[in-house]
């Protein structure tokens, strides 16, 4: 245990407020009149299970002991630290406070943070300059409460006010980089990163920004931005509102995965307390990591579109993954590859109305998503619909196919009565006796030492690629593995890619082409995806024919344009209605 960490644990942080603040018990936390603004009203809340508190009136501040007593006493954390240090009985040795040096680090990117979220939330709610994101959040039904509790806030134009408003208050412009918060021009200057932005702080489950998530109020792209990885921020390691949701998570003994910031905070202002976001449309095992420790009741609803059904299968595969239990790879019917264990939890998918996300529907009808969550589908009944919804189960070609898909998954079941289930229900859908069934599983047991070493190996392979996209794959592979087709990447954009992983290695990819070049400045994550994407196989027509390639190549990068196009659409992003069917029907066109 750190050092930090022992005079937390040592430290009652409810004891301790109390020294300057008058709390009464609420539930099982504590509140009081803030005592860093003049309020009648208590708004200031302790949180004795996390260990943190916040001010959900006028400051909008928040955190732990430590950054308590630095606002209260106005002392810097190393001061503060050795207060509360003193107080708790713990001896700062030399070798203790070279210990703690990298935590000290942390601590401060934390409060610079923090900092940084009180500016941006008083940019949203008293500035002029964030009418725009006031009006959105009203359009999309944000209460001024939600606003308020989980600190969002607002990047003005003009590029350096956050810059200014940190570096006025004593922070050092290196400590602003490292914290990703600005970044640095070829001029050796530094601007904000974040401008005209919604913002939406990230907190760990202790209370602390880790880092933020940003979402553009007009037509730039892309929609969405996080905060860069620092010593303390990483998107995989993060879960949107987990903070907000543990006691619930607890209480209820299960917890709801949604996609998007809004998602989140919609369901949470309908009382849906246990939700939290996953920040895109991938789980890691990282994610999956934190769910683990508080339940075994898991609830994905993403979007019910081809990316959000690919995001569950995604999702159900990392969960799986991160049990305790072997994995084994399962190709369905998209492209994908998931993997399917017995694990001691329940995996459920609230099946979303094609074209609807849980904030439109909760808001619309908060009935209908309870009772969507209610009659939520097993992992298993989802897959199997899954595969079977694309094939046509009347021709014997397809009834073969869905066999050799679904197979693994069926062998994998290993309660008797659970399998039986199954096969009595896949053997009524393909309209094929059980036996027949029960044939190919027992054929395909044989052999089953060699399969699992085989399936090792693949499970380890495609922990990256599983998290991509087919087309930006296709894409990608093709620029990478034919450097002819280099001068046609000047059609594409970053923002045709959707995925990090793609988007993140095209980009380095167009500035450092050289392929060995390439790989010493990508870390192990893209490293993986590159040999994925370097090893692909096309069919025999790519190999032979440059010309082929070059047609293939051009399909890829209109029908990306097209995707975006549609993104575009379903955001409300305006843009010319008939440029945009014009340029929709010549992509399918040519894709014909």
């Amino acid at each position: 245990m750190s050092l930090i960490a022992e005079v937390k644990q040592k430290t009652d942080i409810v004891e301790f407020i109390s020294q300057y603040v008058a709390l009464q018990k609420a539930g099982r936390n504590f509140k009081g009149l803030c005592p860093f603004h003049s309020e009648k009203t208590p708004s200031f809340f302790v949180f004795p299970d996390q260990q943190t508190w916040h001010c959900f009136g006028a400051c909008g501040t928040g955190g732990d002991v430590i950054s308590f007593l630095m606002r209260k006493e106005q002392v810097d954390f190393r001061e503060a630290l050795s207060i509360l240090a003193e107080r708790a009985g713990i001896s700062l040795s030399s070798a203790e406070k070279e210990g703690t040096k990298k935590d000290e680090e942390k601590e401060a990117l934390f409060q610079l943070n923090r900092s940084a979220t009180e500016y941006y939330q008083r940019m949203l709610l008293d500035s002029r300059e964030g009418e725009e994101a006031r009006r959105y959040l009203d359009k999309r039904g944000v209460a001024r409460e939600i606003v308020l509790e989980f600190c969002l806030g607002f990047s003005p134009g003009g590029h350096e006010g956050l810059k200014k408003y940190l570096v006025d208050r004593g922070y050092e412009e290196k400590d602003l980089i490292k914290a990703g918060l600005v970044m640095e021009r070829k001029d050796g200057g530094i601007n904000d990163r974040f401008f005209e932005r919604l913002m939406f702080p990230i907190f760990d489950g202790l209370g602390r920004v880790t880092g933020f998530g940003a979402r553009s109020l007009g037509d730039a792209l892309p929609k969405y931005i996080n905060s860069p990885k620092t010593l303390i921020f990483d998107k995989s390691s993060e879960l949107y509102g987990i903070d907000r949701a543990i006691p619930a998570i607890r209480e209820n003994k299960s917890i709801v995965i949604v996609e998007g910031y809004l998602d989140a905070l919609s369901l949470h202002q309908h009382g849906w307390r246990n939700v939290v976001a996953a920040m895109g449309t991938s789980l890691t095992e990282k994610q999956v990591a934190i769910i683990k420790k508080l339940t075994k009741s898991v609830f994905l609803a993403l979007d019910a579109d081809a990316a959000g059904e690919e995001a569950i299968l995604r999702g159900m595969e990392v969960i799986n993954r991160a049990g305790d239990r072997k994995v084994v790879p399962v190709p369905i019917s998209s492209g994908l590859v998931r993997c399917e264990s017995v694990l001691d939890a329940e995996i459920k998918v609230v099946a979303l109305s094609q074209g609807k996300d849980p904030d439109e529907i909760i808001r619309k009808d908060p009935s209908l998503w309870q009772n969507m969550v209610e009659h939520a589908l097993p992992l298993l009944d989802f897959a199997i619909g899954s595969v079977l919804g694309k094939l046509d189960i009347e021709k014997a070609a397809d009834k073969s196919r869905a066999i050799e898909k679904l197979l693994p998954l069926l062998r994998e079941i290993k309660d008797p009565i659970r399998r039986a289930q199954y096969v009595q229900k896949l053997a009524r859908q393909l309209k094929v006796s059980e036996a027949i069934l029960l044939s190919y599983i027992k054929q395909s047991e044989i052999g089953g030492v060699k399969r699992r070493e085989d399936n090792a190996i693949v499970g380890k392979q495609f922990s990256r690629h599983l998290a991509s996209n087919a087309l930006e794959e296709y894409c990608l592979a093709l620029l990478l593995q034919y450097p002819e087709l280099h001068h046609l990447s000047a059609e594409l954009v970053p923002e045709y890619f959707q995925h990090m992983e793609n988007r993140e290695l095209f980009v380095r990819w167009q500035q450092l082409s050289d392929i060995s070049n390439l790989k010493s400045q990508l870390d192990d994550i893209l490293a993986e995806h590159l040999y994925y994407l370097q090893h692909k196989n096309f069919p025999p027509a790519i190999y032979q024919s440059s010309q082929e390639r070059q047609l293939v190549l051009r399909d890829c990068i209109l029908r990306l344009k097209e995707w975006l196009f549609r993104s575009l659409q379903k955001e409300g992003v305006r843009a010319d209605q008939q440029l945009q069917e014009i340029f929709i029907q010549r992509a399918r066109g040519i894709a014909k």
